[in-house]
């Protein structure tokens, strides 16, 4: 499927004239579901595909052996190495999720659950921006969105007002796994260019905005102890 299917050759005029980092955008985009055809999966593949026609660099985490979240024991895990490895890659994430019981799936959480806030100095998520989307059987819902929202401000991250919730998921792609046009993908796009447009600004400012009181104090305390 050529990149600018039903963008009908789109020109986004995504950078600031203050832009510094030359770079493509570093995406990174987490699905919630292990179903041969997952809904969420299929959302988050089709927002790949159109944050790479926009010019990000995009990588996709597989969550499929990744272990439930102990804190401990399965820490050296390939799949949660690889998890923390992408998620520090990262200028920007994408979190799509089914909703199931009027949440998040338990694989969605459990990827953010093995996430920390803090590697040591490195702060895996801080001043990185945030896309959610979810998907939905039934009606149009919401309450995934909110939940995974909760999330993102709890790991520091700059979550984007704009988001996407796709009610009836089934109905709404192709048998390739292409998004069919409609007014849900076309927000899909919207929340993309937000994505792009936010990351372009706020990375170039994410040591600044995210440099805390509380975190230079614990600093100093730290390299007291240590000399």
């Amino acid at each position: 499927m050529s990149k600018s299917t039903y963008l009908n050759d789109e020109r986004f005029e995504l950078q600031n004239n203050a832009t510094h980092i030359q770079h493509a955008p570093r995406v990174l985009i987490l699905y919630g579901s292990l179903r041969e055809r997952s809904y969420s999966k299929l959302l988050a593949e089709e927002a790949a595909r159109i944050l790479e026609y926009m010019g990000a660099e995009v990588k996709l985490f597989d969550p499929i052996d990744l272990p439930i979240y102990d804190s401990e024991k399965n820490l050296e895990h390939p799949k949660v190495q690889e998890l923390r490895n992408l998620s520090l890659w990262s200028e920007a994430q994408v979190w799509s999720s089914p909703e199931l019981h009027g949440n998040m799936s338990g694989l969605m959480k459990t990827q953010i659950d093995w996430i920390p806030l803090s590697i040591g100095a490195v702060r895996p998520t801080q001043g990185k921006t945030l896309a959610l989307m979810q998907v939905s059987g039934g009606s149009q819902s919401f309450n995934t969105l909110n939940n995974m929202r909760v999330l993102g401000r709890w790991m520091r991250m700059f979550t984007i007002p704009n988001q996407s919730s796709v009610a009836k998921a089934y109905q709404e792609f192709e048998e390739d796994g292409s998004m069919k046009d409609s007014s849900y993908r076309d927000r899909v796009v919207d929340v993309m260019e937000e994505l792009m447009r936010m990351t372009y600004i706020l990375r170039e400012q994410a040591e600044f905005l995210v440099d805390r009181y509380s975190e230079r104090k614990d600093k100093i305390v730290l390299d007291a102890s240590i000399n």
